[in-house]
């Protein structure tokens, strides 16, 4: 059994954890930094990598006194390496460097997309290779087929923004506060979804990419019309973005060869309405449908530690001087999308 301490810093969420090989979650710790951002309605890199380096080593100690660990008895450091913001990443990175080299263990230099991809096999030992993965978070919307650790093939990205960008702008726009997922889910649970008359960009398109800009802007047009509730837009966009990401990922599985089930991870996989919708897209195709915990969907360092203990075990370790990446696509060999950008 190996004991993997993992490393999370790739956004506002300071996080550390200890993960066995036998799915075991020794301790995690995890340190958001909500009331630093909010007065700007959104992250902003410069104070959050301040926090990062201010946090993470106490929150390391913390984790290892709550398993009863030494440094020395942990067999592997996994440390975010990207995709994120550059100065966090490089907080995590560097950190984790450090703490291999402390105690010579191996440094497992982890995408953080893969963490997210991988979560679901930490919470469900059942889960399979391969799977269709819908990947939705605030700064990715990815549809692809994991085929194993390290083998990812992307079937579909966004073309301009992730539905996690487009949750929180929303949120911004019609003052619901920060974070802006969890303020939108609120408001549209006392909103009426057919209220707004919003779009549902590429529905129906034969590429099951996903597009979201001209949603947020629909809703900024919405808000300033003064037609409709705070809690009415929400409710419509909420209902516009679930359409969009059930038949992009209804069109997604029609090239999904011998998936094993519908997966969903990242931040947005915490949202009830997305989750509930795709459950029903699963039975309809007669898969089975996994989704994280809902604490396992946002960044933490559990996923982190989980994908450097799958990594490990198939002798995946890194050098001391693997670079961190602000971009970090999981299939690089994947075409390029038009309009896509770096996001793809």
């Amino acid at each position: 059994m190996a004991i993997i301490l993992g490393l999370e810093s790739s956004c506002d969420e300071t996080a550390a954890a200890l993960v066995t090989s036998e799915r075991t979650i020794l301790a995690h710790r995890l340190l958001g930094q909500e009331a630093a951002h909010r007065p700007y309605g959104g992250v902003v890199p410069e104070i959050a990598a301040r926090a990062h380096v201010e946090a993470l080593i106490p929150l390391v100690e913390e984790t290892l006194a709550d398993a009863g660990l030494t440094l020395a008895e942990v067999d592997a450091i996994a440390a975010t390496a990207g995709p994120g913001l550059i100065g966090g990443v490089m907080v995590g990175l560097v950190t984790g460097k450090a703490l291999a080299h402390a105690v010579g263990k191996p440094l497992v230099a982890v995408n953080h997309l893969e963490g997210h991809a991988l979560s679901p096999r930490l919470s469900d030992p059942d889960l399979e290779f391969p799977y269709l993965l819908l990947l939705v978070s605030g700064g990715h919307c990815q549809l692809l087929l994991v085929e194993g650790v390290g083998r990812y093939r992307r079937l579909a990205t966004t073309i301009d923004d992730a539905a996690g960008e487009a949750f929180d702008k929303t949120a911004k726009l019609l003052g619901l506060g920060f974070p802006g997922g969890p303020a939108v889910e609120r408001a549209a649970a006392l909103g009426d979804p057919a209220a707004v008359p919003l779009p549902r960009p590429l529905k129906g398109s034969a590429e099951p990419h996903f597009s979201f800009a001209g949603l947020k802007s629909a809703v900024a047009r919405a808000r300033d019309a003064g037609s409709w509730s705070a809690e009415d837009i929400a409710a419509s966009f909420q209902a516009a973005v679930v359409d969009c990401l059930i038949d992009r990922t209804s069109r997604a599985l029609e090239r999904a060869d011998g998936a094993t089930a519908l997966v969903v991870a990242g931040g947005v996989a915490a949202n009830g309405a997305v989750r509930a919708a795709l459950r029903q897209l699963a039975e309809t195709h007669g898969l089975r449908f996994v989704a994280p915990p809902l604490w396992l969907c946002t960044d933490n360092g559990a996923m982190i530690a989980w994908a450097g203990a799958e990594r490990f075990a198939a002798g995946l370790t890194d050098p001391l001087d693997m670079p961190a990446r602000p971009r970090w696509p999981l299939d690089p060999g994947a075409e390029a999308v038009r309009g896509a950008g770096v996001k793809a």
